[in-house]
């Protein structure tokens, strides 16, 4: 009864699947509001996942030689109005700071909605011989933008996030990182996140303010809707042009270097509910689950249970596994359903015949339950664990593959992303077949995927010979 009771708070994710996800964002104890709307508090156990994220995403990028700087909050508008197609895609968004304290700044100051133009300020006063180069840096920080509508981890006027910025002596090593760090996003969100990813390139219309090129993983949530995950930008020189940054090359000549900017932010943990959730609550990726296993002694009240329990939850953290226990006097059930909602992957039961026999239960998060042994109980959770991983990812695979599908016409796209899916469809390239989707079809292009299917030979917008596949979709 207690679990059922706990599962009645969350709406059912086929009837309101926003609701749904408000319901988990804050019942799983992950975030909650604050009084300016628009600006979420993280929760201990919302911003423990961050944490894990941040841990394994910042190896892998000082792995490759990135080094981790911090820049200051606050652009000084003169400053931001270096690069005029950058700062015109931000206005809208950018806060202004113009007081300190009770003084009237001379100049008004945006609070940082991106740090390419503190870089470039930075990079000019460091950068002036081929020596200097390559300069890998990743900032970890917030960033603030005025959104007008806001929704937990998904839209954030202020949300958490990293900032790689790197400059290169040549389009080709920029170019090559570019592609280097979306290969690293789409890596980390497949096998650790569980989330399978399409890779591919945004159309000049969805590109980034300033960029040449953007490139992006884009994933499908539960309810076949895309969300971006994480986007690798190509600038080519032309930031180091605006802001005149050169260095003498090899040649002894002076040359502008070449620029990239790569981010991923905590609107991952919002995929994350999206991508594996159910109506039980959140279910978590084992990789980055604050608590792994939650030991749940089973008749705690009986002698040498307790005990066994600790025994239990001491042998599993020697062995590195990420292990808690549950010593309150909750009922089972409430338990049960507690670290249901919250998640965990696996809930270990371990009670006073389970102690005679040696064994302990392994209820995992995605369904089933298994006897263990306690004899190498780690080693038998361990494999349990990577089982989930592999299930979780199995499952959203499956997703993605089974609502995807080919169109070859506006109204093919509009009826199917109706229901839900991704449209495989073939364009000319115009920004205005481009602009008619969204209008005729409700969707806007996604990415076009590295990996192109020929479905047609026209545009079936406009009738022209088609130059691509494209991805399209209804996006969060």
């Amino acid at each position: 009864m207690a679990k059922d009771k706990k599962v009645e708070q969350i709406t059912d994710m086929d009837v309101d699947f926003t609701q749904w996800y408000t319901d988990v964002c804050t019942k799983a104890e992950l975030i909650d509001y604050s009084s300016i709307k628009g600006m979420f508090i993280y929760r201990p156990y919302g911003y423990a996942i961050w944490e894990n994220i941040q841990h394994i995403l910042d190896a892998e990028f000082k792995k490759l030689g990135h080094e981790n700087v911090y820049l200051p909050m606050l652009i000084p508008e003169s400053l931001l109005q270096k690069e005029k197609d950058h700062v015109e895609g931000f206005a809208p968004e950018c806060a202004w700071v113009t007081y300190g304290g009770s003084d009237k700044l001379e100049e008004r100051c945006c609070i940082r909605p991106t740090s390419e133009t503190l870089f470039c300020e930075h990079y000019k006063n460091i950068i002036h011989s081929w020596r200097d180069l390559p300069k890998l840096y990743n900032q970890w920080c917030s960033v603030l933008r005025w959104e007008k509508t806001s929704r937990p981890f998904l839209r954030h006027r202020e949300f958490l996030w990293q900032e790689g910025h790197t400059m290169h002596a040549t389009e080709e090593e920029a170019r090559a990182e570019t592609q280097r760090m979306l290969n690293v996003y789409a890596n980390f969100m497949e096998n650790t996140l569980a989330m399978p990813v399409i890779r591919g390139r945004k159309t000049d219309k969805e590109k980034f303010n300033g960029a040449e090129e953007t490139y992006t993983v884009e994933c499908m949530m539960h309810d076949h809707k895309a969300l971006q995950g994480g986007t690798s930008h190509y600038f080519g020189d032309g930031f180091a042009r605006a802001f005149d940054i050169t260095f003498t090359g090899k040649d002894n000549q002076l040359h502008h270097p070449f620029q990239t900017s790569w981010g991923v932010s905590t609107r991952m943990i919002g995929g994350i509910i999206m991508t594996h959730g159910d109506n039980s609550g959140l279910v978590l990726p084992p990789k980055i689950a604050p608590i792994q296993v939650m030991v749940v002694p089973v008749a705690q009240h009986k002698e040498g249970v307790q005990e066994a329990a600790l025994k239990l939850l001491e042998t599993l953290r020697s062995a590195g596994i990420r292990a808690d226990i549950d010593l309150s006097d909750q009922t089972m059930g409430w338990k049960a359903a507690q670290y249901e909602m919250k998640g965990v992957p696996i809930r270990l039961e371990l009670g006073p015949r389970d102690i005679e026999n040696g064994v302990c239960v392994a209820a995992k998060r995605t369904g089933d339950k298994v006897t263990v042994p306690l004899e190498n109980v780690a080693d038998t959770v361990s494999s349990i664990l990577d089982d989930v991983q592999s299930e979780l990812y199995a499952k959203a695979l499956k997703n993605l593959q089974e609502n995807t599908f080919d169109a070859h016409s506006v109204e093919e796209v509009r009826d199917g992303c109706a229901k839900g899916g991704f449209a495989r469809m073939m364009w000319c390239g115009d920004e205005e077949c481009e602009v008619k989707m969204k209008e005729q079809a409700g969707v806007t292009s996604r990415c076009i995927p590295f990996e192109q299917h020929h479905i047609g030979d026209i545009c079936p917008v406009c009738g022209k010979p088609a130059k691509h596949m494209v991805i399209w979709g209804i996006a969060y």
